[in-house]
């Protein structure tokens, strides 16, 4: 059977004109979508090539007429990246390590152990989902300042132990799991971190990289709030400092701008692209293998 057949409309669907139509307009809207995403990639790579005086041409061209490979070489002599590398390194792996054992413990104690009053708390979690971040923002700072966590990187790591949205993900995906699996462990006289650690986190794989993602493209571009949390330069993580330093910089060039930006956009491109097996492989996985 040929891969047409196994879809969802059949080649005798195709033949049919209104579907052609459709089909025609469905891949037309999903062409543009796609040019609108990658243009600004392609316009920030493109003009790291360039010169100066030829990304203010009129009109403009997408591939420069000579490569200026010295634009990267004088965007690393304006601005240190090492350190802040660190920094949002380390910030990444706080946020992930407390972020994904607070939050994965919460998820599976809702989704799979009898707890009193757990309607009212999964829907009470759900509900915070509906505040926008910006109310409770002056909270956690007072919060962090009342604690004496502000300047650390502590400023991060506490709060990401307390994502609603990651909470819910996951156990809707504990939800998916077969509850028999944890009520055999439980009969042969597993606890319930033992049944979590042996058998939760195996089949997990797939939304824990999926959450790692997001935590790490959240680490990576979040420069508000370590500007408000953290009153030491040599603490600031990568997006704080291109910000203050690149964006915010009457000094560079926009050549060397766009140079410095594009070595920033491939940490995150690299690291999708290593997970993003584990994401296409959660969309099948089922609790029990038959």
């Amino acid at each position: 059977m040929s891969n047409r057949e196994r879809s969802i409309m059949s080649s005798f669907d195709f033949k049919k004109r209104t579907v052609q139509i459709g089909y025609a307009l469905m891949m037309l809207a999903l062409l543009a979508l796609a040019v609108t995403m990658l243009y600004p990639f392609a316009t920030t790579v493109s003009s790291s090539f360039k010169t100066n005086q030829e990304i203010f041409t009129f009109p403009p061209s997408l591939f420069p007429h000579q490569f200026q490979w010295s634009n990267y070489v004088e965007g690393f002599k304006y601005v240190d990246l090492i350190r802040p590398f660190i920094n949002t390194l380390l910030l990444f792996g706080g946020n992930a390590v407390i972020s994904l054992m607070i939050v994965s413990l919460a998820a599976f104690s809702l989704s799979q152990m009898k707890l009193p009053f757990r309607k009212g708390i999964t829907i009470f979690i759900m509900s915070t989902l509906m505040i926008p971040s910006a109310t409770y923002m002056i909270p956690n700072f007072l919060n962090l300042q009342s604690l004496g966590l502000i300047d650390s990187y502590w400023a991060f790591w506490l709060p990401a132990g307390a994502s609603a949205f990651n909470i819910m993900l996951l156990r809707s995906f504990f939800d998916g799991i077969n509850k028999e699996l944890f009520e055999a462990g439980r009969l042969d006289g597993a606890s319930e971190l033992r049944c979590f650690f042996r058998l939760a986190i195996p089949m997990s794989v797939p939304v824990f990289s999926t959450l790692l993602i997001f935590a790490f493209t959240s680490t990576w571009n979040d420069w508000f709030w370590p500007s408000l949390v953290l009153t030491s330069p040599d603490k600031y993580p990568l997006a704080t400092v291109v910000y203050r330093d690149v964006i915010q910089s009457f000094v560079m060039t926009w050549n060397v701008k766009f140079s410095v930006l594009t070595v920033i956009m491939l940490p995150p491109l690299l690291f999708f692209l290593f997970f993003q097996k584990n994401i296409m492989h959660g969309l099948n996985l089922s609790g029990v293998k038959g």
